[in-house]
């Protein structure tokens, strides 16, 4: 049979789409399901803000009444003012084995694009380089920590055999007990904290108004810190206010840390406890559910992920960045986590990766992917 390819058009159509992932990952035993309540608040184009800058156009594909893949437009307008480029996106790509479904979806996808006048299609960003990114190259033998992208391996033959070729190659770096508290990475940040009189505090959780003042501290930094990194793209202090609202349902107010150097703020750091390791259990993905796998089950997290460390450039030769690894490392011991993932690192982000490799003492574990191919109306 044809495969046929819908537009999402409703909320009934939007919710298709969400549970469709379902369908790709029955029978896969490393699938962490998304919470539905998390998607719907994410493709809401009212409540998310990266719609005010942007356009996303979300679509099904069929054979006869079944679903056989799915895929979602993203024309980034903040993305293209900062590069000066042309570039579209591709993301929530899911599909059986068929390289006439994924021919289908990003032909559909190209096609949406290409009439908005983009020139370049790059993928998978579910929606946005801030959210979800890359298709999982390498890795396929445990499941995705928080917020990190897992599929199946055949995506790699779909994707490339539909015309995309792999543009850039995010790393996930994998850290445990041994290396967390190294004795070379003890005296290396001693000898630092003395030299240039770091401080590290806490992101104030607690009092509303300071809070509000660690969030902007967070925010200028995270900005800054990135801005030269290839592909990235400034949050807006709506989209920052966005995220901050849903990793604080998460957090762990000792695993955010501000450093100062000079009473001035030089870098942050943010670990965020791998709920996954019991969200995997929320088989359906509701919010009672996963309430109830938290309550009942959170002691076992024994993991997390280094969403953000970031220094500001003029603080680098500081070494400033093993001093919050040292005191993020130092503080999740303490709460019984015993294993670490640093994710996403570009490829050709040699300081970090260095630093990754020769202080921290980690290794690569997990390889992601970005793919782009050239688009056209009518291609």
């Amino acid at each position: 049979m044809n495969v046929i390819i819908r537009p999402i058009q409703n909320r009934k159509d939007l919710m298709k789409f969400i549970k469709s992932q379902w369908l790709f990952y029955k029978n896969d035993p490393l699938f962490v399901p998304p919470l539905i309540s998390d998607r719907l608040k994410l493709f809401n184009r009212e409540k998310n803000p990266f719609f005010k800058h942007s356009e996303m156009q979300e679509f099904l594909a069929y054979r006869g009444d079944e679903i056989v893949g799915r895929i979602a437009a993203i024309k980034n307008d903040n993305h293209n003012i900062t590069h000066q480029d042309k570039v579209g996106f591709f993301g929530f790509f899911e599909s059986i084995n068929d390289q006439e479904v994924a021919d289908a979806l990003f032909s559909a996808a190209g096609q949406w694009l290409a009439e908005r006048g983009l020139t370049s299609m790059r993928g998978p960003e579910d929606p946005s380089q801030n959210d979800e990114i890359g298709l999982l190259l390498e890795g396929f033998d445990s499941s995705p920590m928080l917020l990190m992208k897992y599929n199946p391996p055949y995506y790699i033959d779909l994707i490339k055999n539909s015309g995309l070729d792999l543009v850039m190659t995010l790393y996930a770096w994998l850290v445990d007990e041994e290396s967390y508290l190294s004795e070379k990475l003890e005296r290396m940040q001693n000898i630092i904290r003395e030299r240039y009189k770091i401080t590290l505090r806490p992101v104030n959780f607690k009092n509303k108004k300071q809070f509000k003042k660690d969030v902007e501290t967070l925010k200028y930094i995270y900005n800054m810190a990135w801005e030269k990194n290839w592909g990235f793209v400034k949050m807006t202090d709506e989209e920052f206010d966005f995220l901050v609202d849903d990793l604080r349902q998460v957090a762990d107010p000792n695993l955010a840390l501000i450093c100062e150097i000079g009473g001035k703020p030089a870098g942050v750091a943010l670990g965020l406890p791998d709920i996954n390791q019991v969200l995997i259990n929320n088989k359906r993905g509701t919010m009672l559910g996963a309430a109830w796998n938290l309550m009942t089950k959170s002691k076992k997290i024994n993991q997390m992920r280094v969403i953000i460390l970031g220094v500001l450039k003029e603080y680098r030769n500081t070494g400033a960045d093993a001093v919050l690894y040292y005191e993020l490392s130092k503080r999740a011991i303490a709460r019984g986590i015993t294993k670490g993932e640093a994710s996403w690192v570009l490829e050709i982000n040699e300081e970090m990766n260095r630093a990754l490799q020769q202080v921290v003492i980690g290794k690569i574990y997990k390889k992601y992917g970005l793919f782009e191919k050239p688009i056209k109306i009518n291609q």
